[in-house]
């Protein structure tokens, strides 16, 4: 050994003397020669392949000259001097022997303050080397802690971001190289790697969570409250690689941070939030760090947990299909926990940043599956929350809120959940969002178990059939999440639901009179099937099962009834679905149309139940008279309800509503509700208010008077006496010049009913001056210039000639012509009106257009 350290020292001593020459060039002017100097010294050392032991008595003597040219004006020759260092380090076995010239060294020229190395590369290159002292080193660097923190706050911060990750490094080695004296210093790191953790690159990202992680766990931890929110950030980060940092350094800090217990309602929100991650190999960390930590908290708890440990370990019976149960330790932690949780999950549900309110929303559903019914305790903020929460305009927050409405409603008992939130349900006015409660009612509901839920569905739907939840609010989204409940009962309890089939019926006949919708009209239909079904029946059949009870329900109001009420709107849902049921229910029925029709209540409200009823009169058989017993309510109908609202009054409301009455007594008149006998008897109160409305200002209203005056006339035309009969054609004739073809169409058909109605009492003798004007007026029009319009007077005209004598006076049946001097053919009726001569036009027109007594077609 004697002779080989003996052989090193001459080596050594051989090369300091080819060197010496070259050493003192190292002081000369000439920056060539000062680099051709270093050049050879490197090419003359570490390039030469010599021993370690050589190198390091080499290194004695160059240490110093070496170090005075890391400040040479040249670039080229520090970075040499920087490279001939490295090399040596790298080389010699004790490089500790060297730092004290060289840390202080390296603190002077790259811990300033302002930048005394303007070269970026060589910068990098001195924090290189500086890492590879550390790595060598280890230890030997307890002295020079202060110089070390002093380079490195400077260097994290370097505007050159591979100086700055090469720095964060060595600061996580140099931390695990000297943990009991970098403890002293380390806060002083602190504020640079916050600075540098949010840099534009994300591979210096996260080489500061690393070494902030190092950082923290072998310092005081007194800046712990300064880095998690930083550290909380680049949990939201969009790189996958500065989210596994962030995962791994926390995950570290679970399981060896010194003073962790004072943090984990710090940190368990973290790592929990990762186990939501959209990357699969992030996911699986973040659960393996969780069951770690949660294992090694066991471990040291054991005395505590002990009896959970022994008796608890079968989930609870409802779990959750296909999820598997934390391990008792992880649950312990968010238990212990959970109280100091919630109100960080409360504020960061309502940041102004999406990404944060989406990783909090998927946070609360881990937090709760882990609390399980020790989430009871905190149920009240918790739904406070949700309330908030299901309001957001970003659907992936409330979708993952409502899961965790879901699992409230897996854990936590029934008579717990429901004493809270019908409140809110039956108060929505409370509440800025009104259907917030309901959305959160809906989520706890479907992860509630059937056999739970059944002993409170009569509560649930007592609360839901309210007029303050189910009448007051007519906004699609209230009205959706109203259905949805329903929902959510009918398919959790099924025949169950029997039990409160009236009330559930009653909320879906109330969404679909508010919605303005028609597909969750057809949705709340599509349940009320639903309802039936699981009580093995169709919808006329649940119809008929409730029908007494539902209009008992709406004649309580009814005499509060106006335009605005709901209960209108739920009367037309109930009589148009219910089909034939309704017939059988007329007692009950009658009594709220009446009320509702009567002449000083709402017109608005008028106006839409006899419309209602003039669609259900079209189809009576199938409707109100399906049992044959309206015709019992239809005198009364006519006479107390009809007629009274057919009387005139000033105002186009009142001009709308008479229109709307008129439709209903055509749709009577029509749908053989009413007997020709029972129309007879009112018919001196009927006609003259529909003869009133043939100066109705509305075309409709005029079009619906002229066809109900010719129902009337079919139906009873015959047995009306000559007075009443001659009242009506006057007011015929007018329409015909109405500024409607279609009036003036059914006027025409209503004058030929008229004809058809003279029976053979009536004398044309003494009615002579009522025909002649009636014939008088329906050849004027013969000129008409509308050719549909000649067209039908004709039609009226030839009806009369060729079947008047059979139909009016009972004379044999005669086929009469037109002459060609103008003058009608002889015929009993006719032959008043022979002093009438026809103009030249109309005399040429019928005879034209009428053979054998019958019109031709226009040629």
């Amino acid at each position: 050994m004697a002779a080989t350290a003996g052989g090193d020292q001459h080596v050594s001593s051989e090369v300091l003397r080819g060197l010496a020459h070259h050493l003192n060039c190292l002081n000369e002017d000439n920056k060539a020669t000062r680099k051709r100097a270093l050049e050879v010294i490197k090419k003359e050392t570490v390039d030469k392949g010599l021993s370690s032991d050589v190198l390091q008595e080499i290194l004695s003597a160059l240490v110093k000259p070496l170090l005075k040219c890391l400040s040479d004006p040249m670039e080229r020759c520090r970075e040499t001097a920087i490279a001939v260092i490295t090399d040596f380090i790298r080389c010699v076995p004790k490089p500790e022997e060297f730092l004290p010239y060289l840390m202080p060294c390296l603190a002077q020229r790259f811990g300033e303050n302002e930048i005394l190395e303007p070269a970026e590369e060589l910068r990098l290159s001195a924090v290189e080397m500086l890492s590879l002292t550390v790595e060598v080193c280890g230890k030997h660097l307890a002295p020079y802690v202060s110089e070390m923190i002093k380079i490195l706050q400077r260097t994290i911060v370097d505007p050159f971001p591979d100086v700055k990750r090469e720095s964060c490094k060595c600061t996580a080695n140099f931390a695990q190289s000297v943990p009991e004296h970098f403890h002293m210093q380390a806060d002083s790191l602190v504020k640079p790697l916050m600075i540098t953790i949010t840099h534009q690159h994300s591979r210096v990202r996260v080489a500061a969570i690393e070494a902030t992680g190092a950082v923290m766990q072998h310092g005081s931890g007194r800046n712990m409250d300064d880095v998690l929110p930083h550290l909380t950030q680049r949990f939201l980060d969009d790189s996958p690689q500065v989210r596994k940092a962030a995962t791994a350094v926390v995950g570290c800090w679970l399981l060896h941070l010194r003073d962790r217990y004072s943090y984990f309602h710090k940190l368990i929100p973290l790592l929990l939030s990762s186990t939501t991650d959209e990357i699969p190999e992030i996911r699986l960390l973040a659960a393996d760090l969780w069951k770690q930590a949660g294992t090694q908290w066991e471990k040291e708890n054991e005395e505590d947990i002990k009896d959970k440990m022994d008796f608890l370990l079968s989930p609870p019976a409802h779990y959750p299909p296909g999820v598997d149960r934390p391990v008792l330790g992880c649950r312990e932690l968010v238990i212990r926990n959970l109280g100091r949780l919630i109100p960080g999950i409360t504020h960061d549900l309502t940041d102004w940043l999406v990404p944060t309110r989406i990783k909090t929303s998927q946070l609360l559903s881990v937090l709760l599956l882990h609390a399980e019914d020790h989430s009871t305790q905190h149920l009240q903020p918790l739904l406070e929350t949700l309330y908030r929460t299901c309001a957001e305009t970003e659907k992936e927050v409330v979708k993952n809120c409502l899961a965790a409405g879901k699992l409230i409603g897996t854990f936590v008992p029934p008579p717990v959940f429901l004493k809270l939130l019908l409140d809110h349900v039956n108060a929505p006015h409370s509440s800025a969002h009104p259907w917030a409660p309901l959305m959160v009612l809906t989520a706890v509901l479907e992860g509630c178990s059937k056999p739970l839920l059944k002993p409170h569905l009569q509560q649930i739907a007592d609360t839901l059939v309210q007029p303050s939840v189910c009448q007051e609010y007519q906004q699609a989204v209230y009205l959706q999440q109203l259905l949805a409940c329903v929902d959510v009962l009918l398919h959790q309890c099924e025949s169950d639901c029997g039990a409160v089939s009236l009330q559930l019926l009653q909320v879906l006949i109330s969404i679909q009179s508010l919605s303005a919708e028609p597909q969750l009209s057809a949705r709340a239909l599509e349940s009320a099937h639903f309802l039936g079904k699981v009580q093995d029946l169709d919808l006329m059949e649940l119809y008929r099962q409730h029908m007494g009870q539902l209009l008992d329900w709406l004649f309580a109001s009814v005499s509060n009834w106006s335009s605005y009420s709901p209960q209108r709107l739920q009367l037309h849902i109930i009589v148009t679905q219910s089909g034939p049921v309704i017939g059988e229910f007329l007692n009950q029925l009658m009594p709220i149309i009446n009320s509702c029709l009567q002449p000083d209540r709402d017109k608005e409200m008028r106006m839409s139940i006899f419309t209602m009823l003039a669609k259900l009169l079209l189809d009576g058989n199938n409707t109100l008279d399906s049992q044959g017993h309206f015709r019992n309510e239809a005198e009364s109908f006519l006479s107390y309800i009809l007629i009274p609202n057919l009387v005139w009054k000033a105002g186009r409301t009142a001009g709308a509503l008479r229109t709307s009455a008129l439709s209903c007594l055509l749709a009577l008149l029509h749908g053989g509700a009413i007997t020709p006998g029972q129309l007879l008897c009112l018919e001196e109160r009927l006609s003259p208010q529909v003869l009133s409305a043939l100066e109705e200002d509305s075309q409709m209203g005029r079009l619906l008077a002229c066809r109900s005056l010719s129902v009337m006339l079919t139906l009873i035309g015959r047995s009306m006496n000559q007075d009443t009969l001659n009242k009506i054609y006057p007011e015929l004739l007018k329409r015909l010049d109405d500024s409607s073809a279609e009036v003036r169409a059914a006027a025409l058909r209503g004058v030929g009913l008229w004809l058809s109605s003279l029976a053979k009492d009536y004398s044309p003798e003494l009615c002579a001056p009522h025909l002649q004007l009636l014939f008088q007026q329906l050849l004027l029009h013969l000129d008409d210039p509308n050719l549909t319009v000649q067209d039908q007077v004709l039609a009226v005209c030839s009806e009369v000639n060729t079947h008047g004598d059979e139909r009016n006076l009972g004379c044999p049946q005669s086929k009469h012509k037109i002459t060609s001097t103008g003058m009608l053919p002889r015929n009993p009726l006719l032959s008043y009106f022979k002093s009438f001569p026809l103009s030249s036009f109309s005399t040429r027109f019928i005879t034209e257009r009428t053979v054998n007594g019958s019109p031709c077609q226009n040629t």
